[in-house]
Order: structure tokens, then sequence, then C-alpha cells
């Protein structure tokens, strides 16, 4: 069985990131959508608020799982039996720092995790999540970024009713 691990912060999630997993999940059998607990950043979402999101955003892929973890993607992937990792790119800058990341988890896994890059399609390649953190920080539609329950809790966090 073909499984795979997208892991991210998901803070939120975007229409980029969902495109990313319905593509990767058609490829592999299994895909674990894994949101990261990074103890660097201060997210807008907990961790649980990110698996739920994730969780409801990909209700209809019967093949994705929503799961978090803390520390080293490496080792989270050797507990969970995978050895691929799925990273999307949105542009150049995107490449070089994301192919020093998979170099890095391929030699410190002793060769056992390996990383499939999916370029975002176009129609997402302007996206991140800060940018809709940003732009929903002075009320501005992010209905072009986010499903629209994502969007409602996005608001709801900077004090905004819509």
């Amino acid at each position: 069985m073909r499984a795979a691990i997208y892991p991210g912060s998901f803070d939120p999630v975007t229409y980029g990131h969902l495109d990313i997993i319905r593509r990767a999940s058609s490829i592999f059998d299994e895909l674990t959508v894994s949101v990261l607990n990074n103890n660097t950043k201060t997210p807008l979402f907990s961790v649980e608020e990110r698996v739920r999101m994730l969780e409801e955003a990909t209700k209809d892929l019967p093949n994705v799982t929503v799961d978090s973890f803390s520390g080293l993607l490496i080792d989270y992937a050797d507990r969970k039996g995978i050895h691929v990792a799925i990273r999307g790119l949105r542009a150049i800058t995107d490449f070089e720092y994301e192919l020093q990341i998979a170099q890095t988890n391929r030699k410190f896994s002793d060769g056992n995790l390996d990383t499939v890059f999916l370029t975002t399609s176009l129609e997402y390649a302007y996206l991140s999540s800060s940018t809709v953190k940003e732009i929903a920080s002075f009320n501005g539609d992010i209905s072009k970024c986010v499903p629209d329950f994502v969007a409602g809790l996005i608001y709801e966090k900077y004090g905004f009713s819509r």
C-alpha cells in the first residue's frame, strides 16, 4: 500500500492546501495530513482547531486521515511506517527551502523518507496562510482563499462577524 504524509502548519487551511491534499490523495492509497505543533510559532488556531478544520474540509476524501505531531517529521514518519512526505511548491523560493528540508530529512532518516513535490495549481500560486490572516485581520474578503466555514472561524478569531 502506498502511503504518504502531508505535514504542515495549516494555520489556517487554504484552498492551496486543499488542492495539494486532493491531488496527493489521488496518487497515494492513504494520505495522512499532519498538523505540526510548532512551538517556535504563535498560531492563530490551536492544533486541535486546525485538525478539526482539516477533518471537515477533507471529509469527502475517504483515504485521507488527519493527525497532529510534535518534533521531527522523520521520527513521526518512522512511527507511522510511512516513507513519503508531500510538499507543495508555489514558487522557486519555496523550492530552495523545501529542497534543503527534503535532503536533510532523507539524510537523517537514513534514506527512509523521500519527499514528493507537487506544484500548486496556478489559481492558488499567490496564496499563503499568512496572507489570508493579514487580509482577514483587516476584515477583508478571504472567500477566494478558504472554504466558507474556515473564513467564519478566522473572522471570529479577529472579532468580526460576517
